[in-house]
């Protein structure tokens, strides 16, 4: 297991942090492993799902949250099927009517869109996590409101 958690982490300290968290989380989880799968490769497995979601945990928390309003954009893939000018118009209209929020329904709602849960916008803002909700609730409403006068 050991060897694992350094080829993942490639530091020692935190390859025996992870070892200990899947120890942990294996032991609390027992009951789901199934008597007719490889135990060493579940285990790994749970590793490697420690270790991601530890990994996305850390990106998002070292992202800084700006809250000035020309930063606040929404990015169109490639891939996203923005290829006819109406659909680049009307990514125009949703960026515009963001940009349009006022700050305390913007930011909870572009962090959410951003990839943040809930309870991590609450955490970042210092607020409650019923605020957070409904705040992401009215700018949807709002949104759909200044979308559909359009």
């Amino acid at each position: 297991m050991m060897n694992f958690a350094l080829t993942l982490t490639a530091d020692r300290e935190d390859a025996m942090d992870l070892t200990q968290e899947t120890s942990l989380r294996v032991l609390d989880n027992l009951e789901k492993y199934t008597d007719n799968r490889n135990f060493k490769g579940w285990v790994l497995t749970v590793m490697r799902n420690i270790f991601i979601n530890n990994y996305r945990r850390v990106l998002r928390s070292q992202t800084v949250v700006e809250q000035d309003i020309d930063l606040y954009h929404l990015e169109a893939t490639t891939e996203s099927s923005i290829e006819t000018p109406e659909s680049a118009c009307r990514l125009q209209e949703i960026t515009k009517a963001i940009g349009e929020l006022n700050d305390e329904l913007r930011v909870p709602f572009t962090m959410y869109v951003s990839g943040y849960r809930y309870n991590e916008i609450a955490d970042a803002l210092g607020i409650p996590l019923g605020t957070v909700k409904s705040r992401i609730f009215f700018a949807r409403q709002a949104l759909k409101t200044k979308i559909e006068e359009n």
